[in-house]
């Protein structure tokens, strides 16, 4: 079996299909790491969930910032922004088989010593701690209380982990840290307004997989997120986000001896846009 990561798919569902074409996926024997954000911003989010979920066993998803997005919009929680894409996906006929598998989704996967995660994990964080800390979230999104989880799921406090957090507030710091970070402390204080290359780091910020001593090291981390980041392959860091929606290229990396797939992209979202006041996620 050969097992290939993949980086942020956000709806382009085309350019997913030319990058399976060329790894010349095998669908009896290959599997399939998605790094999270499989919807949003490109133009097909439903082709995109429909065929990943219909992939069943031979994909393996974390759930990324616009997919916890998609789930709270179909709960009413928040509004359309302009840059979202979703529309379809609420009015599919399947829509309810969709969003409940896609709340089913884990916030990490590990697999001997190597973690996948949508954005990164927190420097005070060793792999079976986030794996614990995952559950937690997982628990609640999967359950009867869900609708209420992802109501108060946006913010962006509090900004570091301790851990006595409880209620709220740890669900969020986690969700935060596994689906939007990029700058933190050396103490894991997360920032969240600066989105640019690493050289942009705030003062006094790392980019998370810098911070010197992070429990997670010793493990290779897959990732996706940060596209300005771009394309990062490092013995520990695996960082797959290569714009794909704002017409980059679509990565995949064989995990046996980290061959490098890519396709080219349209451009589909404008980077430049503005952001709407109060966008959290």
């Amino acid at each position: 079996m050969t097992t290939y990561a993949i980086g942020d798919v956000q709806g382009c569902f085309d350019e997913l299909q030319a990058l399976l074409e060329a790894i010349e996926f095998d669908r009896s024997n290959d599997r399939l790491w998605f790094v999270g954000d499989l919807v949003n911003r490109g133009p097909a989010s439903l082709a995109s969930l429909r065929f990943v979920r219909d992939l069943g066993d031979r994909a393996v998803v974390v759930l990324g910032n616009h997919d916890l997005h998609l789930l709270a919009l179909a709960q009413g929680h928040v509004k359309n922004r302009r840059d979202d894409t979703l529309e379809e996906v609420l009015a599919a006929p399947d829509r309810g088989e969709l969003l409940d598998w896609l709340r089913w989704r884990p916030m990490i996967h590990v697999a001997g010593n190597t973690a996948l995660v949508h954005a990164g994990l927190l420097p005070q964080w060793d792999i079976a701690a986030a794996q614990s800390l995952a559950l937690e979230v997982e628990t609640e999104l999967r359950g009867p209380r869900h609708s209420k989880f992802l109501e108060t799921l946006y913010g962006s406090q509090p900004d570091r982990w301790t851990d006595d957090l409880s209620g709220t507030d740890r669900l969020r710091i986690i969700v935060n840290a596994m689906t939007r970070l990029r700058f933190c402390t050396p103490e894991g204080v997360m920032e969240f307004e600066t989105k640019g290359e690493t050289a942009r780091a705030p003062e006094g910020y790392l980019p998370w997989f810098d911070v010197p001593n992070r429990r997670s090291a010793g493990s290779t981390i897959i990732c996706g997120h940060w596209s300005a980041l771009g394309l990062r392959l490092a013995p520990n860091l695996l960082a797959l986000d290569s714009g794909c929606v704002w017409g980059g290229q679509l990565s995949a990396i064989r995990l046996e001896d980290r061959r490098l797939y890519q396709v080219s992209c349209g451009a589909y979202a404008n980077p430049l846009a503005p952001e709407r006041p109060g966008r959290r996620r």
